[in-house]
C-alpha cells in the first residue's frame, strides 16, 4: 500500500510540470544568466557585505560579458524597545531591506524591479562589546539572507525568461 502510494506521488509530480529551477546544472540558461550579471557597489558596511554574498552566489567572475546590472540600494536600520523601568532599551531589533532592480545592458531597460528584506532581534546585554557583536553577528546574518532572497527571485527570473524563448 505504502509502496503504490510513493510511487503514484512521484508520477503525479512528474505530470504537474514542475522541473528544477536549476536544471541541467553550470549549463543550464538560468546559471549562464546569473553569471552574466555584473554588481553595481553598494554603500556602507552592509553594501559591501550583500555584494560579496551576492558575487559568491551569482558566480561573477568577469570572464564572460555581462548582459545585466544589478544595483542594489540598502536600508539598515536598529531600533531600540522593550523598556525598563529607568527606560533603558532591553532589546533592538535590525532590519535589513533592499530594493534592487536587474537592468538589461543591451537596451537599458530595468527587467526586474523587487525588494528583499528580513529582520533580527538582539538583546541588549550589560556589557557593550557583547551588544555590538552581537548587532554585527545580526548584520553579517541579514546581509545573507537578502542575498538568497535577491538571487532566489533572479533565477526565477531568468527561468521564466529562457520558457519564454
Amino acid at each position: 500500500m505504502r509502496r503504490a502510494a510513493l510511487a503514484f506521488a512521484f508520477f503525479a509530480l512528474g505530470g504537474c510540470g514542475l522541473r528544477p529551477l536549476y536544471g541541467g546544472g553550470s549549463g543550464s540558461a538560468v546559471a549562464s544568466t546569473l553569471s552574466s550579471v555584473t554588481i553595481a557597489p553598494i554603500a556602507g558596511q552592509a553594501g559591501w557585505l550583500v555584494r560579496n554574498k551576492l558575487l559568491d552566489r551569482l558566480s561573477e567572475d568577469g570572464s564572460g560579458t555581462a548582459a545585466y546590472r544589478l544595483d542594489v540600494t540598502l536600508d539598515d536600520n536598529i531600533t531600540a524597545f522593550g523598556l525598563r523601568g529607568d527606560q533603558a532599551a532591553t532589546q533592538e531589533r535590525r532590519t535589513l531591506r533592499a530594493r534592487y532592480q536587474l537592468i538589461d545592458l543591451r537596451n537599458g531597460m530595468v527587467v526586474l524591479d523587487a525588494t528583499a528584506g528580513s529582520d533580527a532581534g538582539i538583546d541588549i546585554v550589560s556589557s557593550e562589546y557583547a551588544t555590538v557583536a552581537a548587532e554585527q553577528t545580526a548584520l553579517e546574518n541579514l546581509s545573507e539572507i537578502v542575498a538568497d532572497q535577491i538571487v532566489a527571485r533572479l533565477a526565477l527570473y531568468a527561468s521564466r525568461t529562457a520558457q519564454s524563448k
